[in-house]
């Protein structure tokens, strides 16, 4: 019989680490758990009361992802999900709303998820959603979308509208940093981005590859 049941452990800091876990347990995987959570001490309820700081629900942290896999590795299954709770004092204390949520008591409910997709939306002014959600458009990438918006004969979406906003942004395209320097009138030879590679290709060591594809290359030991 698969069980869905969350295990509280208390570390010796005052934290709580949730364990969400699809099999009953034996004594000695319990304990391996309380060795790798710093010598915390399993609770018997099913429940913590008092107000908590945590990870959203609906975001599996990747600290959780590793924690998950450790327990693999220590050969203790059915563990599926690790996250940790700071206790807090007050009704609203302070913590990150993008990552995190005050929950006012900790129960077996912590990990469900119950919101629905919301319906997409036409942008009837892209540019006021640019600013209401932070999307760092410039004016050239939002008279591109309006331009496209007019061709296609349509509104475009969120999912649209966001999706460019990701996947045009300085991080992917790298737009600034392999930009062309054009200074009072005169284009200069190199870009922000050759000038951090120049230091590899002068004293590249024993560097093979790098700033390729978001990853490096060492050369190691045979």
């Amino acid at each position: 019989m698969i069980i869905n049941k969350i295990l509280f452990f208390e570390t010796p800091a005052g934290t709580i680490i949730a364990a969400g876990v699809n099999r009953q347990l034996s004594a000695e995987d319990t304990d391996r758990l309380s060795w790798l959570f710093g010598n915390a001490k399993l609770k018997e309820t099913d429940s913590v009361s008092g107000t908590h700081i945590g990870p959203r629900r609906e975001m599996i942290t990747p600290w959780s992802t590793n924690a998950v896999e450790i327990t693999q590795n220590m050969a203790v299954t059915g563990i599926t999900r690790i996250e940790e709770y700071i206790p807090a004092t007050g009704d609203d204390p302070g913590h990150d709303p993008m990552l995190q949520r005050i929950y006012h008591g900790l129960d077996q409910e912590i990990f469900t998820i119950r919101h629905e997709a919301d319906p997409v939306r036409e942008i009837d002014d892209i540019s006021a959603y640019n600013l209401h959600e932070g999307l760092a458009l410039s004016d050239g990438e939002i008279a591109y979308l309006e331009s496209l918006s007019h061709n296609l004969g349509r509104k475009l979406t969120d999912s649209e509208v966001f999706g460019f906003s990701q996947v045009n942004s300085e991080h992917c395209r790298h737009k600034i940093f392999n930009g062309t320097f054009i200074i009072d009138g005169e284009e200069h030879n190199t870009s922000l981005f050759s000038m951090i590679r120049l230091t590899t290709e002068t004293n590249p060591n024993h560097v093979v590859s790098a700033y390729r594809d978001n990853c490096a290359i060492l050369e190691g030991p045979e």
